[in-house]
């Protein structure tokens, strides 16, 4: 396998949308899937973190098994919407490379509504890889958005992450990434690139 670069937007992609990830109680994620999007009870309020990472997601969620994270949804969203949160999304984290100075990303920080975060990418084990994964958090405008506008379809994957996980359990692991959906790199342009501090 050729090396990945540090940090790549990974997804499941066509022309139109892109699929990212979220976990959540059957409370929330039940009426989500009948809708088509996000209905009360979740809360437009909050951060809504959304991943494009079906192994980071798995990670984070222990397969669909902890708590508040019982049901996995693939949420498939319009390309334009994701890089609209791009184009307004500011790193979770101060980077000297990437901004004048603390203060400056500071600033960024509170003005804007989308946060990228860049984590160690999973194996199908969910040990950590070289690479990163990204994260957005969806605040404010971000999250009506998405609710409103973005979601073209809600699938619950619960029970394709338990498959998975199974066979990894039983060590076929390889059995387990023919189930998991193929993430190509995702083709960003150059200025969304260098605004979230990807390097490929």
């Amino acid at each position: 396998m050729s090396e990945q670069p540090l940090r790549a937007v990974r997804a499941a992609y066509d022309a139109t949308g892109l699929v990212v990830y979220q976990a959540y109680s059957a409370a929330i994620a039940g009426p989500a899937s009948a809708a088509g999007t996000f209905v009360a009870p979740f809360k437009r309020d909050r951060m809504t973190w959304i991943k494009p990472s079906f192994r980071w997601m798995m990670y984070r969620s222990g397969w669909g098994t902890k708590e508040g994270q019982e049901r996995v949804l693939a949420v498939r969203i319009r390309r334009e919407g994701f890089e609209w949160a791009l184009g307004r999304a500011c790193l979770s984290h101060y980077d000297r490379d990437r901004h004048a100075s603390a203060a400056d990303w500071k600033a960024r920080l509170r003005e804007s509504p989308v946060r990228v975060q860049w984590d160690p990418e999973r194996s199908t084990r969910l040990g950590p890889l070289p690479h990163r994964a990204v994260q957005i958090g969806l605040s404010g405008p971000a999250v009506h958005r998405y609710v409103d506008e973005w979601i073209l379809g809600i699938e619950d994957v619960t029970a394709l992450a338990h498959e998975a996980h199974a066979l990894v359990r039983a060590g076929r692991p390889e059995a387990a990434d023919a189930l998991i959906p193929a993430e190509a790199p995702y083709p960003l342009p150059a200025a969304l690139a260098a605004r979230i501090g990807a390097t490929g």
